[in-house]
């Protein structure tokens, strides 16, 4: 059973089975794929997998492209690049492409097909590897289809994104947006200024928990954890990140926080805020520093500096500028920066901040690459048409910037914003915001419904954004991103395309894909909730409240110090 669903598979009568005599043939466009299919299935079945040579006659896994691709189906845009069909005979395999990425597609296909311990990295059985006869053919429905990790709340080190990239590829994710600075931490080396990691990328320490109440209302930090955190990446470790992702069809999209969100870097470059007198740390605490860049020529000069760098590191079509949650009470209160608007010929505030946006994003645009940012980039001026919103504030952003031409990408807090709760139990690990379901992600649709036909096109995609300041460790952000991801999966790359939705169905594919996810090392959540660790003992099932559980590690604690006291009587 497939996730994604495909729009179309007719099973045969017959099987293949591979086995040490079957052998791997590829062309020179789809070598890479074959080198990583070899590679997945070497770790599992311990079969040599050998290419095509000599005159053996053994059967064969061809990877290829398709000769008459217009028989594929159609992808988004008329496009087959990403399009595939895979045909099992009891003779052998063959996966033919529009493109070598829609060979890979096959290829996830065809893993899944298999038992899922092939997706193990050693051999735990010694059974046939047994493929049923079948034909599928399927292609995505969106272009754009997208996971964003925010590592600059919590930095996940380039082994834990390698190994991020590898569960989307198996996932048909060919979109990893990379958020790599923020308020709290700076995570790209830029050789013109090595202060921004050398500075930029620790902070002292981390606000544990969500901002609570006081007695008058206002929201203050509850407490910090007392432990530097921090970390980067150096533009080799960048280089390493973009070309495995890339062998796996998956583009990874950098984003440099701009105007706002920008106190790493004012700590380690002061002279780019409104208040160039101050000494700033990297912020310890979430939510959104008061802190933003100065409007003047020569900061502007500094992010175009740091976006060069950045450009020549990601081929991405798209390059991210931010824009989002830009406080405005500094401008405002700053006589240099009311003057600069007036020396701009700017009304106010929010034109600035679009004058800033508009600055850099020409610069990019420049470069040859595509501008694209948060939909507050939309406010406070005319927008270049070229420019990619990324609409999160529920869809409005999106039906905004669709209407006014242009490109859309659909990531609505409301509904795929995976660092939000699972379920209202008492025990759920991450208790913010609203509950979102893997029901819930299964229904996102990145068009709104209200669009014409005409504007609907402007919608290239959707992604899910994986905010980390509660997620502070990989088996963590294992546990909000999956299943969620899959359903994710499903709704971009199938969509309705593939048929109607039926939530029942996917459930019923979901739970043999579970077992994928296991053998991936995956610590996703179950569906009956958190970890039997929340359980009340002597009570199976019922989450414990937090009074409960509190008494229950006090009991326990009690019982360490008197075993101890015992002990050393």
């Amino acid at each position: 059973m497939l996730i994604p669903r495909p729009r179309s598979r007719h099973d045969v009568p017959g099987t293949f089975t591979i086995d040490d005599r079957t052998r791997v043939s590829a062309e020179p466009a789809t070598e890479t794929v074959a080198q990583y299919l070899q590679q997945v299935l070497r770790a599992s079945t311990r079969l040599p997998l050998l290419g095509v040579g000599g005159t053996e006659d053994a059967p064969v896994i061809a990877l290829r492209l398709a000769p008459t691709p217009d028989d594929l189906p159609t992808g988004p845009g008329g496009e087959r690049a990403e399009s595939f069909r895979l045909t099992v005979t009891p003779d052998g395999v063959v996966i033919e492409g529009g493109g070598p990425a829609g060979v890979f597609y096959g290829v996830q296909a065809l893993l899944q097909l298999l038992p899922a311990d092939v997706y193990r990295r050693g051999q735990v059985r010694t059974g046939e590897w047994t493929l049923p006869a079948t034909v599928v053919e399927d292609a995505p429905a969106f272009a754009w289809r997208g996971v964003m990790l925010d590592v600059a709340r919590h930095f996940r080190t380039k082994a834990e994104v390698l190994r991020l990239v590898d569960q989307l590829a198996v996932h048909r994710i060919n979109r990893l947006h990379f958020h790599l600075t923020e308020d709290q931490g700076w995570r790209i080396e830029i050789q013109k200024y090595p202060r921004l990691t050398e500075v930029g990328s620790w902070r002292r320490e981390s606000q544990v928990g969500a901002h609570v109440p006081d007695a008058d209302g206002v929201l203050q930090v509850p407490g910090c954890d007392g432990r530097p955190h921090g970390g980067f990446y150096t533009q080799d470790d960048i280089r390493e990140i973009v070309s495995y992702a890339a062998d796996r069809f998956v583009t990874v999209v950098p984003e440099i926080e701009t105007p706002g969100h920008v106190r790493a870097a004012l700590a380690a470059y002061p002279e780019l805020g409104v208040h160039p007198e101050r000494e700033l740390d990297v912020w310890t605490e979430w939510g959104i520093a008061h802190d933003v860049l100065n409007a003047e020529d020569s900061t502007v000069q500094f992010f175009e500096d740091v976006f060069d760098e950045v450009i020549a590191l990601f081929p991405s079509a798209y390059i991210g500028l931010g824009g989002d949650e830009c406080p405005k009470d500094q401008w405002e209160d700053d006589p240099r920066t009311q003057e600069r608007i007036r020396e701009l010929g700017l009304e106010d505030e929010e034109q600035l901040q679009a004058w800033i946006v508009g600055q850099l994003a020409a610069h990019i645009e420049s470069r040859g690459r595509r501008a694209f940012g948060w939909d507050e980039i939309l406010e406070g001026g005319t927008l270049s048409r070229s420019a990619t919103v990324v609409s999160w504030r529920g869809m409005q952003g999106a039906i905004t910037a669709a209407r006014r031409g242009h490109d859309v990408i659909s990531t609505p807090d409301d509904q795929v914003y995976l660092d939000y709760r699972q379920s209202d139990l008492p025990n759920e690990p991450i208790p913010i915001s609203i509950v979102l379901t893997v029901d819930d992600v299964y229904a996102f649709d990145p068009v709104p419904t209200s669009l014409t036909d005409e504007e609907r096109a402007h919608v290239i995609g959707g992604q899910a954004n994986m905010w980390t300041e509660h997620v502070d460790t990989v088996q963590r952000l294992d546990y909000q991103l999956f299943p969620r991801v899959a359903a994710l999966a499903e709704a971009l790359w199938s969509a309705d395309v593939a048929g109607p939705r039926d939530v029942s169905e996917f459930r019923e594919r979901l739970t043999e894909h579970l077992a994928r996810l296991d053998a991936l090392g995956i610590e996703y959540r179950r569906d009956s909730g958190p970890r039997p660790w929340e359980e009340i003992p002597g009570v199976p099932g019922r989450p414990a409240s937090r009074e409960e559980r509190a008494a229950f590690i006090d009991a326990i604690t009690a019982n360490i110090a008197d075993a101890a006291e015992s002990t050393t009587a």
